[in-house]
């Protein structure tokens, strides 16, 4: 195994400016993430207990496109629904005979999508069987990569990137919505650190039906704002394209609490990395995990860099870890073509040997 060890010569915290963004459970990228994820877990667990081993798929692969609404204080109207498209590729047919696949897809889709009870959705299951080159990969013992793809992940997270974190699972909370039950699930929080001085920004489809008139909206977003302030100890500011002097439309007001009812689109691979994130200040790579096969070193080799890292910082005294891992498609997944580790420490090179093999191994089984 390559692996090239080198000392962090230029850590983030250091850095005179950072920008760190995390997409809540609602956003149309996360919703295009999560379902993929879903309907690939649901494609491998059916594969496994039908035949013993999981047979080759990539479902990794989503559009969604908004719909059409009209906003309105107190409740408001769906009047198109957001149409998301799966695709992908997975085995739908063993000895001549069809698989269930695309019935499992759309079934697991539907069920994800019901927590957003507002919403309509028209849900667009598009999946081919693969290439028989891919296919046979997966009938060999020994886990080979499906693509030439690599991996990227750190550890620890700065200041700006777990209070990015921490904010966004916050309004996402279960706890949050009890208390503010205007603010729906698409959310997004961008954290912006200038020096020593880390200013939010966050976005919140608000629920129209929870909200009575616009005197009523900007009492709730200024109590949101003021509970954030307090909680988390930074400026906030919180819808900023609104403009309080109009009606309906010239606020963040939704009829569902998702953006994509009809004003955004999503996409797979536009959402957080493994570890929650979007890091444009780390290395870091725009694979998507959400729905690949763990043959994949697009998700396999993502989990394991953070992994790596993680394990480094925690159990082996090093103060923070940038790890990347490469393969070429047709190679074997435990041994990369090579790994980069930079570490802000010391440890020994034995040691990130012998986790970089343990951890490769975990995420190809996983």
């Amino acid at each position: 195994m390559n692996i090239f060890i080198e000392k962090i010569k230029d850590p983030v915290e250091k850095q005179e400016a950072e920008f760190v963004e995390a997409k809540g459970t609602g956003h149309p990228d996360s919703i295009c993430d999560s379902v993929c994820e879903e309907c690939g877990k649901a494609l491998a667990a059916y594969y496994k207990k039908k035949f013993g081993t999981t047979l080759h798929y990539n479902i990794d692969k989503a559009l969604l496109v908004a719909g059409a609404a009209r906003p309105k204080f107190c409740g408001g109207k769906i009047t198109s629904p957001i149409r998301l498209t799966i695709a992908g590729r997975a085995t739908d047919k063993v000895s001549g005979k069809l698989l269930p696949v695309r019935q499992i897809i759309k079934k697991t889709a539907q069920r994800y999508l019901s927590q957003f009870k507002l919403a309509r959705f028209e849900i667009i299951v598009d999946i081919k069987s693969g290439a028989a080159n891919l296919t046979q990969i997966t009938g060999k013992n020994k886990a080979v990569a499906n693509d030439t793809s690599f991996g990227a992940s750190h550890y620890p997270f700065s200041k700006t990137e777990q209070l990015v974190l921490d904010v966004c699972s916050h309004i996402n909370s279960t706890q949050f919505r009890k208390k503010f039950p205007a603010a729906g699930p698409d959310i997004k929080v961008m954290g912006v650190r200038m020096k020593d001085k880390i200013e939010l920004t966050v976005a919140i489809a608000f629920v129209g039906r929870h909200v009575k008139d616009m005197n009523d909206y900007i009492v709730i977003k200024d109590y949101i704002t003021s509970h954030l302030i307090e909680k988390f100890g930074v400026s906030v500011d919180i819808d900023t394209l609104d403009d309080i002097s109009g009606d309906e439309n010239s606020i963040y007001l939704t009829v569902s609490g998702l953006s994509a009812e009809m004003g955004d689109d999503g996409q797979v691979g536009r959402g957080n990395r493994y570890n929650g994130l979007i890091t444009p200040s780390r290395p870091m790579s725009i694979e998507a995990v959400a729905g690949k096969n763990s043959r994949h070193p697009g998700r396999s080799y993502q989990i394991a860099a953070y992994e790596i890292a993680k394990e480094l910082v925690q159990k082996h005294n090093a103060g923070s870890a940038e790890v990347k891992l490469v393969t070429n498609i047709g190679a074997a997944l435990d041994s990369p073509k090579a790994v980069s580790v930079k570490i802000d420490g010391k440890v020994s090179r034995q040691t990130v040997v012998k986790v970089t093999a343990r951890k490769i191994q975990e995420a190809i089984n996983s």
